[in-house]
């Protein structure tokens, strides 16, 4: 490899080591810090960072996307636990209906419980029907907001989420606080999570942060992650990155009905790796103290950050490939996991072709622990696409960056000058011609 200021010679072994300076005591590191393995996920583990609806979806989720039966097990148990520990007697035969007899007769068909669960909840639906029906003869707007709330409160444990978006909703019109309009929002912007509408949860954070004053900085982060998990839903990731990334520490546990401490780590670095040039990747994430302490949950990720800042891209792909499995298994994440890695990639490959002349295409795919067949594939992908500036030497199997002609450029710049120069003096020449012959005077006397 060359660079434009000296000789390939002195460079090469800078470069196959793919990293910067201080090489010897960074390779040394390296050796030091222990490669993630790719064990399977703990279910328990992972179940444990989340509670209500979205700890069974997650579960759920995990039980149809996993081919590993005895994790495909492990999770439809646990999501049996859970499901016992509420009222939706829906999603209780949806989950004895998937484990089918696999877990014994523990974990089977339980009539009586269904029974006393719907008999439970007609009795409650009824009470707040007529605890409604008062409050609407009073006109006692608190009363009726607190009677809407109930019965979205009532409809979500039941699993009716479309009642439960339409009775959070109709709070509004009896909301008389800014706080209360928050709550609302909030609860409108969690059913429509678990819904899947990521479009009103868009609306409703912005209606939320229409009342900064009466914001607690738990409610800003809790409006953060939703508007996040908005964007990485219609794949905007950088704009998701900021948001995860502008999330406060103090959200801690505060919102695991929705998302884990965890999960801002892990879409967040992922999210701005993909979007981030390197001077944003420093500033924002490396450098980001907030965020610091989010990554420090989730080790890999910091370090497969690092090491992309870094150039070490070796190790970063190895962190990449040894948590892709446990991502696809992420109820958020699992359709953006191949467009995120592709975009590190890409991103990656134009880092490492960027400030060099020529690069060897056999050192380059032994850094990418790929062949040169792919790695020639993948560069002419991002030649066609415009994003590295380059030609490559088939048979030599070499790079070579197409610099601008700087003579030919400045040859341009002048002949560009000279056209401007020439039209700016034509058009003095006939305002002067106008001004001598007196025409704007007689045009305005026409008028």
């Amino acid at each position: 490899m060359e660079t434009e200021e000296e000789a390939s010679g002195p460079m090469t072994d800078e470069i196959f080591t793919n990293g910067g300076e201080d090489d010897e005591l960074l390779t040394q590191q390296q050796q030091r810090r222990p490669i993630i393995s790719g064990e399977q996920l703990d279910i328990e583990a992972y179940a444990a960072l989340y509670t209500g609806r979205t700890k069974i979806s997650r579960l759920m989720f995990i039980a149809d996307k996993c081919d590993n039966v005895s994790m495909k097990l492990d999770a439809l148990r646990m999501a049996y636990d859970e499901i016992k520990k509420g009222e939706s007697s829906h999603l209780f035969r949806e989950v004895v209906h998937k484990i089918d007899g696999r877990l014994g007769q523990n974990y089977g068909s339980d009539l009586s419980w269904m029974d006393a669960v719907d008999r439970r909840a007609d009795q409650r639906k009824d009470k707040l029907e007529n605890e409604l029906n008062a409050y609407r003869t009073n006109l006692i707007k608190e009363s009726i907001r607190m009677g809407y709330n109930d019965f979205g409160d009532f409809y979500y444990a039941r699993g009716a989420l479309g009642d439960a978006f339409k009775n959070y909703v109709r709070t509004r019109d009896y909301c008389t606080t800014a706080k209360h309009i928050i709550h609302m929002c909030l609860n409108a912007i969690l059913v429509s999570i678990e819904m899947g509408q990521f479009a009103h949860v868009t609306s409703y954070v912005s209606k939320a942060e229409q009342n900064k004053a009466d914001l607690d900085p738990i409610t800003i982060a809790k409006l953060q992650c939703a508007a996040g998990l908005a964007h990485l839903e219609v794949r905007k990731y950088k704009h998701a990155a900021r948001k995860f990334l502008e999330t406060a520490p103090e959200l801690g546990n505060n919102y695991s009905e929705v998302i884990s401490a965890q999960d801002i780590a892990t879409y967040g670095g992922l999210c701005a790796l993909a979007s981030f040039d390197r001077a944003e990747l420093k500033a924002k994430v490396i450098d980001n103290i907030n965020f610091r302490n989010f990554l420090e949950l989730v080790p890999e990720v910091r370090e497969l950050i690092h090491d992309f800042y870094s150039s070490h891209y070796a190790s970063c792909l190895d962190y990449l490939g040894n948590l892709k499995a446990n991502l696809l298994l992420d109820i958020h994440l699992h359709d953006h996991v191949e467009m995120l890695y592709t975009e590190i990639r890409n991103k990656a490959l134009i880092q490492y072709t960027h400030p060099f002349v020529s690069v060897d295409l056999n050192m380059m795919a032994s850094a990418f622990k790929t062949t040169v067949a792919g790695i020639q594939k993948e560069l002419e992908a991002l030649i066609t696409d415009n994003q590295i500036q380059a030609r490559i030497d088939s048979h030599n199997k070499i790079l070579y960056a197409r610099h601008a002609d700087q003579r030919k450029a400045t040859f341009q710049r002048v002949l560009q000058t000279g056209v401007e120069f020439d039209r700016d003096v034509r058009a003095m020449l006939l305002r002067a011609n106008l001004i001598k012959h007196d025409y704007n005077l007689k045009a305005s006397r026409k008028i």
